[in-house]
């Protein structure tokens, strides 16, 4: 059976003066692969991959151009007009999809990104939502301490990112998880850390045991004071903003780390900062 928004493995059956006409193993149905959409050089016989969608009238066509999305998918996408009914994306094909305006919950800006969940809408035409949230799966195949790539799609206002695992599922990482400069857009690896109740997966970017980052800490630490005389402005009364952008670190670590540098008698603390002994 042809999927509609997915890549489909189709044979080359004839060629007209407009284009080649294409046909699924053991099908009937025939469907047109324009002359504008081909790319390379192509015989009849020829079984290859074809990404399929419908036209202006609602004829399903083929085509060799990688789109930007597929259905299932999130993606940033470019709004290149706004309708009536709704606004229209870039995809990377001939057509561009439309984003019902049902589906839309903030104003969309014309040459703006954003991201959008790609779907088949009630007529199988390919269509686009903001709405990711609730695209997204809770129950997952996953559990803790199996790896993951996740793509961040957006943040919550307590810093966390929000995350769809495989496209699919939703995932969350603490601010206190992630210590790399995050954006949207971004694809990152991490491991599942525990499941929330609703089945949100929570992913750590962290690779490293406790120990073993906190040990690391504390050389990060000792590092810094060597380098500045000995001493340095920052201690466990220090704002967690303070230590995240000289650390990359979260303060309840930076704490831990020196609690382990002051139990070596390596260093102490007062009302200026840490001094190494």
């Amino acid at each position: 059976m042809i999927k509609i928004g997915e890549i489909n493995k189709l044979e080359i059956i004839k060629i007209t003066a407009f284009g080649y006409y294409l046909r699924e193993e053991g099908g009937v149905e025939e469907i047109l692969l324009p002359n504008s959409s081909v790319k390379g050089d192509i015989a009849v016989g020829d079984t290859l991959d074809f990404f399929v969608y419908k036209d202006s009238e609602d004829r399903p066509i083929a085509t060799m151009k990688t789109p930007l999305a597929k259905v299932g998918d999130i993606a940033s996408l470019k709004v290149v007009s706004k309708t009536r009914i709704g606004a229209f994306v870039d995809i990377g094909l001939e057509k561009d999809i439309l984003v019902p305006l049902k589906e839309t919950e903030f104003p969309l800006e014309e040459n703006e990104y954003y991201f959008f969940y790609v779907y088949l809408d009630k007529t199988e035409r390919i269509a686009a939502t903001p709405r990711i949230d609730k695209k997204l799966e809770y129950v997952s195949p996953y559990n803790p301490g199996d790896d993951v790539t996740a793509l961040v799609y957006d943040f919550s206002e307590a810093e966390s990112a929000l995350v769809a695992v495989d496209n699919k599922y939703r995932g969350l990482i603490l601010k206190n998880e992630y210590f790399v400069n995050l954006k949207k857009g971004d694809e990152v690896k991490g491991k599942v850390k525990k499941i929330y109740e609703d089945g949100t997966l929570s992913i750590t970017l962290r690779t490293a045991t406790h120990r073993d980052e906190r040990l690391s800490l504390e050389d990060t630490i000792l590092e810094y004071l060597k380098s500045h005389n000995g001493v340095m402005p920052y201690c466990d009364k220090s704002s967690p903003d303070d230590i995240r952008k000289q650390f990359n670190t979260s303060k309840n670590y930076f704490k831990n780390a020196l609690g382990g540098l002051m139990k070596k008698k390596l260093i102490k603390q007062d009302e200026n900062g840490t001094t190494l002994l």
